[in-house]
């Protein structure tokens, strides 16, 4: 059987056996998958430097009906991003992308769209570009693609336009003052505008354009995107818990 060639995005790697590598990694033509790299902690691995997160790469894999693994037998390395994160605000963007991906996308279903994206925001922020930006660009488009995101311009309960801000509801997406109920997290008005131009423009135009800021209205959209993310996945994040605290928005 020959094996099957793919670009891909290593999501992360854990030690298995004395020095074998179990990879999850992201197929640009297969998807989500894992595999054993036979070998690969050991000192003169064939596969070098090629498996740490996040690298873009060329990897080579056996795949078998029966069996869940693949056998992963080459890897060559396109683009690494290992650099960048020295910087700690940086590496938590980037385990954040990386852990998102893997929780919502099913395993051996492409999406290029998502294979895209991640991509393109380790690329922004290995040129260091800002992190609370680049983050809600990427949580807010996940959740686009997922096809989760509710309007952002008018209450999802009464329809009325949302002027003023709102509040985040599970059923019912954004609704308005008049319609939210105690507990929901609120959005202010900046941070509505924000997501509107965020799900608009391409994110090399937002980085050349975006306002200075302290980062406030970013981190407001990044964690309104992630509470979607957690309500889909049904689970909290592990890698957002080292990101800064943000104070609830209030109406």
């Amino acid at each position: 059987m020959p094996a099957t060639e793919s670009e891909a995005i290593v999501l992360r790697g854990f030690p298995l056996g004395e020095g074998d590598l179990l990879v999850s990694f992201f197929s640009r033509t297969h998807g989500r998958l894992r595999g054993v790299a036979a070998r690969a902690r050991r000192p003169k691995s064939r596969f070098g430097g090629t498996l740490e997160p996040l690298s873009y790469v060329r990897i080579w894999f056996y795949e078998r009906e029966t069996r869940e693994l693949v056998r992963i037998n080459q890897c060559e390395l396109i683009e690494s991003f290992l650099d960048s994160q020295r910087d700690y605000a940086t590496a938590v963007a980037m385990a954040l992308a990386s852990e998102v991906t893997e929780a919502v996308l099913a395993e051996k279903e492409p999406a290029d769209a998502n294979f895209r994206l991640l991509l393109l925001v380790a690329r922004a922020l290995k040129a260091q570009a800002r992190p609370q930006l680049v983050l809600a660009y990427f949580a807010l488009w996940t959740v686009r693609l997922g096809g989760w995101l509710p309007q952002l311009d008018r209450c999802g309960r009464c329809g009325v336009e949302l002027k003023d801000g709102a509040c985040w509801s599970s059923t019912q997406g954004l609704v308005c003052r008049r319609c939210s109920l105690p507990g929901q997290r609120g959005i202010s008005r900046a941070a509505l505008l924000a997501a509107r131009r965020i799900v608009a423009e391409r994110l090399e135009k937002l980085i050349a354009d975006w306002p200075g800021t302290n980062g406030s209205v970013e981190s407001e959209v990044r964690d309104f995107a992630l509470d979607i993310i957690e309500h889909h996945m049904e689970k909290a994040l592990k890698s957002r818990r080292a990101l800064p605290a943000q104070p609830e928005t209030q109406l």
